[in-house]
């Protein structure tokens, strides 16, 4: 059994093991534990490198034990789709009577596409633009909560555009009777946390 351990932990990376005899080490069983500090004395892991990979897996073990602590409950993301939601149809509104003002009732084949740009164009475009800048949508700003990676950072134009696209999958909305994070907050590894909490 322990040749067994000892060539697993011959595969894993420093960071790994210094992961599995530190924080993780209530995880795995004595042989494991020892197949890993064998590794690492093979390897000669200098103390000072061992140290500072131990802090920064500290840390962000830290930060996601945060991040969790302060995730916003259903109501509040109810409370933010509502809002949003709201601002959706304003914009809707305010772009279709722009549409009926400026196109000719006669062009009809534009005036479907530009009404089918509308709804999903604003859609999309509401929440990537103010998540992307602000890490928040209106709602955000009025319960007070905002989106963060999983592990606490600030996510990237990439993050909240998938997140975004995400939010059209058809069952997204219902994924919160379940829990308290969505299909686009899972597939972004996104969540939404309270500010007033930080």
């Amino acid at each position: 059994m322990k040749n067994e351990f000892t060539q697993v932990m011959s595969e894993r990376t420093d960071t790994e093991l210094v992961k599995i005899v530190t924080i993780d080490s209530g995880k795995y069983n004595p042989m494991a534990l020892e197949g890993a500090h064998g590794e690492i004395e093979k390897r000669r892991l200098d103390p000072v490198k061992f140290s500072a990979i131990k802090d920064k897996i500290t840390s962000r073990a830290n930060n996601i034990l945060y991040v969790e602590s302060k995730t916003a409950i259903r109501l509040l993301r109810f409370v933010n789709f509502v809002i949003d939601f709201i601002i959706w149809l304003f914009l809707i509104a305010v772009g279709s009577y722009a549409i009926e003002l400026f196109i000719h009732p006669k062009n009809e084949s534009l005036i479907t596409f530009l009404i089918f740009f509308l709804y999903f164009g604003t859609y999309l475009g509401y929440y990537a633009i103010m998540e992307i800048k602000f890490q928040k949508t209106i709602g955000k700003f009025i319960t007070k909560t905002t989106v963060v990676k999983s592990n606490g950072d600030r996510p990237s134009a990439g993050d909240i555009i998938t997140r975004t696209l995400c939010r059209l999958i058809p069952l997204d909305r219902l994924s919160f009777l379940l829990t308290n994070h969505g299909f686009h907050d899972r597939l972004s590894q996104t969540k939404v946390i309270n500010d007033r909490l930080k």
